[in-house]
């Protein structure tokens, strides 16, 4: 992965922060956006050069509006000119019954959660080189009370995912679903996200062999 340009969206913390500490480990080039943390963000990069990144850029980026989508472009291209991976990791959850949503916490995860995610690939696809890793979820496989507009979302990534990949067979293209993971999504519950960071890691680098399209399901190889 040395040399590799890597964009992970939402990588000012969480699942994203710790896929970028393994990257930059890895010796990859950078690329780090946040949308409302940005001193978590300065601190993440920080880290990602002392861990040994070869390059870093980071970037703020609003997966729900167009406008940031092809900021984020043009700033990536004049320092990279490329990406060679693009994570897919920026999302948002609301956890209570359907009927307690309001209209905008439906948009918030629909926008962002799918729609952003989908514009954001299709603006990178011509600059992209090796692969498209989607963070979809197990309620993306499962659906579960309390978690309908999430569940809505993370399912229509693998749809999307899967149905690129029969587009671009020579792009490595997957979904790694994590489960409960500790992130403040969660309330800090669920396993480190340092785990899914290493399956991530494992998805792009090769080491977990999986069909174009397919289902990385991170508590199968963190057993």
């Amino acid at each position: 992965m040395k040399g590799q340009v890597v964009l992970i969206t939402g990588s000012s913390s969480g699942i994203g922060r710790e896929t970028a500490y393994r990257f930059a480990k890895a010796g990859a080039k950078i690329v780090l956006t946040y949308n409302k943390g940005k001193t978590r963000g300065e601190k993440a990069e920080k880290r990602c050069q002392k861990l040994g990144a070869e390059n870093t850029l980071l970037l703020h980026l609003d997966v729900t509006d167009d406008r940031s989508i092809k900021d984020a472009v043009k700033k990536v291209l004049k320092k990279f000119g490329r990406v060679d991976f693009l994570i897919n990791n920026a999302g948002t959850g609301v956890f209570i019954t359907f009927r307690k949503h309001t209209m905008k916490e439906i948009e918030r995860q629909v926008r962002t959660n799918l729609e952003g995610l989908i514009k954001l690939t299709r603006s990178f696809l011509p600059y992209i080189k090796k692969g498209i890793i989607n963070i979809a979820s197990a309620a993306g496989k499962t659906a579960y009370a309390e978690m309908s507009v999430y569940c809505g979302t993370k399912f229509g990534v693998r749809g999307f995912t899967q149905a690129l990949a029969e587009e671009h067979p020579r792009f490595k293209i997957c979904s790694v679903n994590p489960d409960m993971t500790a992130t403040r999504l969660t309330g800090y519950k669920g396993r480190p996200p340092s785990e899914v960071a290493e399956v991530i890691f494992k998805a792009v680098s090769g080491t977990i062999k999986v069909a174009s399209g397919g289902d990385v399901d991170v508590w199968k190889i963190m057993k």
